[in-house]
């Protein structure tokens, strides 16, 4: 492919370079969040700042760690896990939102995927659709025993992935009004617990590049349980699920060291 960075050792999009970010990142879609998140971290330093990605890298537990923001949906989700995994990190968790689909999932909870379906169209540009898009088990684990640690309330399971958020939110309103609907009935009977954006791009592209990646998710609100005259708080605080992620990585930091 062409060096479109003209020589300059920097990754097109991301203007990240080899050395400058850790083995592990988190992974949020809101540029903003990345300082939130950086100050989790020991000596957290700005590294880049260029269209919707945002990256710092800072120290946990003596190793270097970095968080980087993705943008919204699949497409600049691939690209900033394609470009990070140039510059050396190998383990990912993403940080985001979600909302809630089954209807024990209330706003407030958190949601570590195990899966998603490939409601999207990044994904078949890497792999044939019979292909799944699950999260890297140590990965999920480390998020599920992160959880119960800080007695965080979590539901883990399979999540749906779109491209459009609309779409969700009023698919009534689509031309395509009867597909989106009668699939978003069939993800409730399977169980799914929660629709959010990017997590089916992160696992499959994880896939193909042999790198790690796993989602944990605040969950905002829950649409089934206002349908069903349900209580249906919001909660807008990312910060459950983005402890939960830290204290992840420091499990996958300890569990390293004893091998």
């Amino acid at each position: 492919m062409a060096d479109y960075t003209e020589g300059s050792g920097k990754q097109y999009h991301i203007n990240v370079g080899k050395g400058e970010v850790g083995k592990y990142v988190i992974l949020p879609g809101d540029p903003k969040r990345c300082k939130k998140i950086a100050e989790h971290l020991e000596n957290p330093k700005l590294i880049a700042d260029n269209r919707e990605y945002t990256t710092y890298t800072g120290y946990l537990d003596g190793v270097k760690v970095s968080v980087t923001s993705t943008g919204i949906g699949g497409p600049s989700a691939a690209i900033a896990l394609e470009e990070l995994v140039n510059c050396g990190a190998d383990t990912f968790i993403r940080v985001g939102t979600c909302g809630g689909m089954d209807i024990d999932v209330k706003g407030g909870d958190v949601v570590v995927a195990t899966g998603a379906i490939r409601a999207e169209g990044t994904t078949r540009e890497y792999a044939p659709i019979e292909f799944p898009a699950v999260a890297n088990f140590e990965i999920a684990n480390a998020l599920v025993q992160a959880s119960k640690e800080l007695n965080k309330t979590y539901h883990a399971g399979v999540v749906q992935c779109k491209d459009s958020f609309y779409g969700q939110h009023s698919p009534e309103t689509k031309p395509v009004s009867y597909d989106l609907l009668n699939k978003w009935n069939a993800w409730l009977k399977l169980g799914c617990l929660a629709s959010e954006m990017e997590s089916a791009a992160l696992f499959v592209v994880s896939s193909y590049l042999k790198v790690r990646v796993g989602s944990v998710f605040l969950v905002i609100a829950n649409q089934e349980r206002e349908k069903a005259g349900l209580e249906n708080k919001q909660v807008h605080d990312t910060e459950t699920a983005i402890e939960v992620a830290v204290q992840a990585i420091r499990n996958l930091i300890k569990a390293e060291n004893q091998k």
